[in-house]
């Protein structure tokens, strides 16, 4: 059980939420944190995120990251995630407005303008498109990306009907995409935007957003043909993401980019961690 007062951070961006902690001193003990982040991460009961964020020092880049889904679970990368990280670092002074840091997915850059936060992610990988999925008696057709983490698309005609929960469960833990298992995006194209519900691996849930998602879907629908870059994502939550990339057949410069907001800054108390 960890004791005593932990200082932390809480940010939101694009409709996600998290909890950030500065450990470049290394006086926080994660091993020891990890198995209460689903506390921390429970709403109603604690501060309540979709993650938890560790800032520590890096030998490689302005700071280095670990990310920690709301589950406990540790992931290689999270878009929103990473420009509220981006900005916090900047605030505190720990990096410029133009800064990189250095995640399980590779090395990140990101540039700081305020409340707006543009992320480079890695290169997209590992992209088929119409894999025929069989969920009960049904066929579903499904594209798939990693974008740093992988993410199951599927095209929706109307996203208020889709069961995000339900279907995204069953393709979250499909065989087709073990031992990892995936994130699950629904999608509609409107004129020239996009918009996303997605069930997210280690929420166990739909979130109101999902940066790397958002990535996904534009991707896929730019290859589909039925969009181009830039790409306006519009998540559940209503706050619109933008999408920049290069190329078609093989993508590069992959960047997100939205606003970012510092909501409070706190203290855990021994409570919080029960």
């Amino acid at each position: 059980m960890m004791k005593g007062h932990i200082e932390f951070y809480k940010m939101t961006g694009g409709g996600n939420d998290f909890i950030l902690i500065d450990n470049r001193e290394g006086q926080l003990d994660v091993d020891a944190l990890r198995p209460v982040i689903p506390q921390l991460c429970r709403r109603k009961f604690s501060v309540g995120a979709d993650g938890l964020i560790i800032l520590e020092d890096s030998q490689k880049a302005h700071f280095r990251w670990r990310f920690f889904n709301a589950d406990g679970s540790e992931a290689e990368m999270c878009g929103n995630g990473g420009r509220c990280a981006a900005r916090l670092a900047h605030i505190l002074g720990m990096a410029p407005a133009d800064l990189s840091f250095e995640t399980a997915a590779g090395l990140i850059r990101a540039q700081v303008k305020g409340r707006v936060v543009k992320l480079l992610l890695p290169p997209p990988s590992d992209m088929r498109l119409g894999i025929a999925l069989p969920i009960g008696e049904e066929e579903i057709s499904v594209d798939f990306v990693n974008t740093g983490v992988p993410h199951a698309v599927i095209f929706a005609p109307d996203l208020q009907e889709v069961d995000v929960v339900g279907v995204g469960r069953q393709i979250r833990h499909h065989q087709a995409f073990q031992p990892a298992g995936t994130n699950v995006d629904f999608m509609r194209v409107e004129n020239s935007s996009v918009e996303i519900r997605t069930y997210e691996r280690g929420v166990e849930d739909e979130t109101l957003a999902c940066g790397t998602g958002a990535v996904a879907v534009a991707l896929i629908a730019g290859l589909r043909g039925l969009t181009t870059s830039p790409t306006t994502v519009i998540p559940r939550s209503g706050e619109p993401l933008t999408i920049y990339y290069e190329g078609s057949n093989k993508i590069k410069e992959v960047f997100l980019e939205g606003e970012v907001r510092m909501i409070y800054h706190g203290w855990l108390e021994e409570d919080a961690l029960l």
